[in-house]
C-alpha cells in the first residue's frame, strides 16, 4: 500500500511538472511582449513581488510560521532565481523567444554535472552522450542560412541563464525537504523581487506607470508563470529526483517554440528546426538508461 501511494505521488508530481513546463513555455511569449513596454528589472520586480504577495495572502497561516532558517534558505534560492531570470530576460532583448526556449533547455544537461559536484554522484553515460548531442544542437540552432555561425549576446546570456536555472533546481533540492515548499516559494519570490528593484533603480530609468499594453502579459507572468508554476515546482520536487525534474521542465522549450510561432509569428528556418530537434533529442537521451555507468 505504501509503495503504491509513493508511485501515485510521483505520477501526480510528474504531471504537475509537465503542466508547469507548459506555463513556462507561454512565459517566453508573455515576456517578449512585456519587454516592449517595460524594462527588464522593473518587469522582474513587478512579477516576483506581486506573485510573492499573492502566495502570502492565499497561504497566510503557513507563511506566518516562517523561521530564520527558512529565510536563509529562501534567500539563497532567490539569489539563483534572480540571476537566472535577469540573464534570461535581458538576453531575450537580443534573441528570439523560440530560440531562447530551446537554448534554455540545455540546463537539463548541465544539471547532472552540478548535482555530481554537490552530491558526489557521477553522471551516467547517457548524460554524457546527451551533453555532446546538445552541443551539436546548439551549433545547428546558431547557424544562419549559408552556414554562418550566429551566436548573439542574447544567446550567450541565455546559456548562462541555463547554468543558473540548473543551480536553482539544485538549491531547491537541497532545501525542499527541510522547509515548507510554500514558505520557500514566498521567500524566493520576495528575494528575487527585492534584488530586481535594487538593480532597476541603479541601472534603469524610472518607471512612472505600467503601460496598459503590458498588463495582460504581466498578469500571465505573475499568476501563471510565477505563482502557480513555482508553487508546483517547489511542492513536486519533494517527490522526485532533481534530474527527473529537469527533464520534465525542459519540455517548456517545446511549448515555448509552439507559442512563439502562434502568437509572435516567429519563423523557424531549416537550421533552427534541425538544431531544436537535436536539442530536444538530447533531452530525451538524458532520460534514457543505457545500463552503463560512466565511471566504469
Amino acid at each position: 500500500m505504501k509503495i503504491s501511494k509513493i508511485i501515485n505521488k510521483a505520477i501526480i508530481a510528474d504531471l504537475s511538472l509537465l503542466f508547469a513546463a507548459m506555463l513556462w513555455g507561454g512565459g517566453y511569449t508573455a515576456t517578449k511582449n512585456a519587454l516592449n513596454n517595460v524594462t527588464p528589472f522593473y518587469m522582474m520586480a513587478i512579477r516576483f513581488l506581486c506573485a510573492g504577495i499573492l502566495i502570502s495572502a492565499i497561504f497566510f497561516k503557513i507563511v506566518i510560521k516562517t523561521s530564520i532558517e527558512d529565510v536563509v534558505r529562501g534567500f539563497v534560492i532567490g539569489i539563483f532565481l534572480f540571476l537566472a531570470f535577469a540573464t534570461q530576460t535581458i538576453g531575450l532583448n537580443y534573441t528570439t523567444a523560440s530560440k531562447q526556449s530551446f537554448l534554455t533547455s540545455v540546463y537539463v544537461i548541465i544539471l547532472p554535472f552540478i548535482y555530481w559536484k554537490i552530491f558526489k554522484t557521477k553522471p551516467k553515460l547517457n548524460v554524457l552522450v546527451s551533453a555532446l548531442v546538445s552541443l551539436i544542437g546548439i551549433f545547428m540552432l546558431s547557424l544562419k542560412p549559408g552556414m554562418h555561425l550566429d551566436m548573439t549576446i542574447g544567446d550567450w546570456l541565455t546559456l548562462l541563464s541555463a547554468v543558473l536555472f540548473a543551480s536553482h533546481i539544485i538549491s531547491i533540492a537541497c532545501f525542499a525537504r527541510k522547509s515548507n515548499p510554500i514558505i520557500l516559494s514566498v521567500l524566493q519570490m520576495f528575494s528575487a523581487g527585492i534584488l530586481s528593484i535594487i538593480f532597476a533603480v541603479i541601472f534603469e530609468p524610472n518607471l512612472n506607470k505600467i503601460p496598459r499594453n503590458a498588463l495582460f502579459s504581466l498578469s500571465y507572468l505573475i499568476i501563471f508563470s510565477t505563482m502557480v508554476a513555482f508553487l508546483i515546482q517547489n511542492i513536486a520536487q519533494k517527490y522526485t529526483n532533481p534530474n527527473h525534474v529537469g527533464i520534465l521542465l525542459s519540455l517548456e522549450s517545446v511549448f515555448g517554440a509552439i507559442f512563439s510561432v502562434i502568437f509572435l509569428k516567429e519563423i523557424f528556418t531549416l537550421n533552427m528546426v534541425l538544431g531544436a530537434s537535436i536539442i530536444f533529442l538530447s533531452v530525451i537521451i538524458a532520460e534514457m538508461d543505457f545500463n552503463i555507468s560512466s565511471n566504469k
